[in-house]
């Protein structure tokens, strides 16, 4: 039966068993999509990474991105995960690996570059593979029932509810303090109820909730849950803080500014990850979003096909 070689890691972390859980599939010629999702199912992982050749061969490689339940076109973690293990190899389908990867995905080209230290990767920062798309709002009240909240504890002072993507689309929320996004649980029924009411691009209702620290206002504490893609919650989610990073720079005051922001992420789960997101915004539009973490080694293996 033929086998296909696999490692885990985990992302948004430099240590072992935080961070975001990622599987990748280092080679994955030959699978099927069928295969690739039954694979991605098998792990349970809020996604798992398929690489294959390139189809331009100016690029790295085609990476593929899978949940539990359906292959998705732009996600964060897995892409800064797959830039690491990929950075550890010394070729890739026979090219050599500099410091600057270009993956082909769904939603675009992802410009990847990986940071060293003393020789070693340990780091990447990823490029979203599009600008900002600023969608629909929710009712407060509806997000509040999808997250078993009050109503008043999700702020509509500064913005409501609204989808936003910079790839990946989700729903983004405030809290109003850090009790709220402590007590926040998933209520399915809910979300069902909010996916048939916002089907948006068919990939689902994800709702990332966040809360601004008045102290540090370049710091964010954050979830995400999608239990309608299997997954209950998110310990790390690169494409849901891009989004957000970006939407809030657009709707800052200054024309041009390029300013840093740290998403703090997990912790609730025990699992808690450093985002770190670097936004430009030129004349009035956000033109840049750069999605950077470290990632740590876990587990290698095989999968027999």
């Amino acid at each position: 039966m033929p086998t296909v070689e696999f490692v885990t890691v985990d992302v948004f972390t430099a240590e072992r068993f935080t961070g975001n859980p990622l599987a990748v599939i280092t080679d994955a010629r030959g699978l099927s999509t069928e295969q690739m999702q039954e694979i991605a199912t098998e792990f349970g992982y809020s996604e798992s990474t398929f690489v294959l050749p390139p189809e331009d061969p100016a690029n790295s490689a085609h990476v593929r991105i899978f949940t539990p339940t359906l292959e998705v076109p732009f996600a964060g973690h897995p892409n800064v995960g797959t830039a690491y293990v990929l950075g550890q190899k010394e070729s890739l389908f026979g090219k050599s690996i500099g410091d600057s990867l270009r993956f082909e995905e769904k939603a675009g080209l992802v410009e990847v570059q990986l940071k060293r230290e003393d020789g070693k990767v340990t780091a990447a920062s990823i490029r979203a593979p599009r600008s900002l798309e600023i969608g629909e709002t929710v009712a407060a009240e509806l997000v509040a029932r999808c997250v078993e909240v009050e109503t008043e504890n999700v702020c509509t002072d500064r913005h409501e509810p609204v989808f936003a993507s910079v790839g990946l689309g989700f729903v983004l929320a405030e809290l109003d303090g850090l009790d709220a996004l402590g007590r926040a649980l998933p209520d399915l029924a809910a979300f069902r109820e909010a996916v048939a009411r916002h089907p948006g691009d068919g990939l689902g209702f994800s709702v990332f909730l966040y809360v601004r620290d008045p102290s540090r206002p370049d710091h964010i504490r954050a979830r995400m849950f999608a239990p309608l893609d299997d997954v209950p919650e998110d310990p790390a989610t690169g494409s849901a803080s891009g989004a957000l990073g970006a939407y809030l720079v657009a709707n800052m005051p200054e024309a041009d500014i390029r300013t840093s922001l740290t998403i703090e992420q997990g912790v609730e789960m025990g699992r808690r990850s450093i985002i770190e997101l670097d936004v430009t915004k030129q004349h009035g539009k956000v033109t840049d979003v750069r999605i950077s973490g470290r990632s740590v080694f876990v587990m290698r293996g095989s999968v027999e096909c």
